[in-house]
């Protein structure tokens, strides 16, 4: 009988979606500005209807939100501003679910970071 990989079957989500253990505890400094690493693409599909965020081989679909958040991630607002932007468009905003979200894609290599 053929085994099952652990990865057989599974999804991928998208990015920043899933707590890992090794990131739950990352936040990134209210002083930082973040900003799309330079390979990385912030795109409407409008065969998907969704923003998507493109790396070289790799299509990551966020949703509304997700895109929201890195549409503002321009190197220039700090992610405090980028909170406080995020408080004037939605009732209830995370900060920590922000900086999170963030944290995880600067380990993956979608954003970069550099401080103010």
């Amino acid at each position: 009988m053929p085994s099952k990989s652990p990865q057989a079957g599974r999804t991928r989500e998208a990015a920043g979606t899933r707590n890992t253990p090794e990131l739950a505890m990352t936040l990134l400094p209210s002083s930082s500005r973040p900003q799309l690493a330079r390979h990385v693409r912030l795109s409407f599909d409008r065969a998907r209807e969704q923003h998507v965020l493109l790396q070289p081989e790799t299509v990551v679909v966020l949703n509304g939100t997700g895109a929201d958040i890195l549409g503002l991630c321009d190197g220039q607002r700090t992610v405090a501003e980028i909170v406080e932007e995020l408080h004037g468009r939605y009732i209830r905003v995370g900060d920590d679910e922000v900086q999170h979200f963030l944290a995880r894609l600067v380990a993956k290599r979608f954003l970069e970071i550099s401080d103010g």
